[in-house]
């Protein structure tokens, strides 16, 4: 199942906490190599974890994490407008209907349906937030994947050459490709949107029954 939780909450999930700091040590510090900061209790953490940050994150049956983002309003500090100018010619993105995604990661053992849970979740959030855009950056391997799910980013900087390459984009969710989306993840629209509403306690189900129109 997919959860929506805010870091000043993460202390209620402990299980769910833990295993995605682990996963992102894995994943960022182990597997690619990253320059990454790794606590003494393994997990893989930044300053912009301190910022409140909204996590989308794939929850398993015994409650550990499956996979994970990390979301950030570009009206506050993030890592594009801290660390990534050189890919927009020094152009900041700052806008209230515009957010950061980060730290996409998955566990070591997550199954296909995790990466296309997450951009459903995604999408939940660009929805019922309304906002326009996300930004993010992004390697080569990740557009492989965006481009699978019908998801492919606006680009609008890149640098490098090959597995080196980076680039930064911006998403829009585009609705003709819910169902390929909720095809690959093995979610329903309900299940979706329930998650969604539990999450941010929304009682009146009319405010979510409008999306299943």
């Amino acid at each position: 199942m997919l959860r929506y939780v805010y870091a000043a909450d993460l202390h209620k999930f402990p299980k769910l906490r833990d295993t995605m700091f682990r996963d992102r040590a894995e994943q960022f510090a182990n597997r690619l190599g990253w320059e990454v900061t790794v606590d003494e209790n393994g997990h893989e953490r930044d300053e912009y974890d301190d910022l409140n940050p909204l996590y989308v994150i794939w929850e398993r049956a015994d409650g550990s994490h499956g996979g994970s983002m990390r979301f950030l309003p570009t009206s506050g500090n993030t890592m594009i407008n801290d660390h990534f100018l050189h890919l927009t010619d020094g152009v900041r993105i700052e806008s209230p209907f515009i957010w950061e995604c980060t730290r996409f990661c998955l566990a070591p053992d997550a199954d296909r349906r995790v990466t296309a849970g997450l951009v459903l979740g995604a999408g939940e959030v660009m929805l019922h937030f309304d906002l326009s855009h996300f930004v993010g950056v992004f390697d080569p391997r990740m557009e492989r994947i965006y481009r699978l799910l019908g998801v492919v980013p606006d680009v609008i900087g890149r640098k490098g050459e090959g597995d080196a390459e980076i680039g930064v984009g911006l998403w829009e969710f585009d609705e003709t490709a819910r169902p390929r989306v909720q095809g690959r993840a093995k979610v329903t629209r309900k299940d979706s949107l329930d998650w969604f509403r539990r999450a941010f306690n929304i009682h009146n189900p009319l405010q979510c029954a409008l999306a299943l129109a």
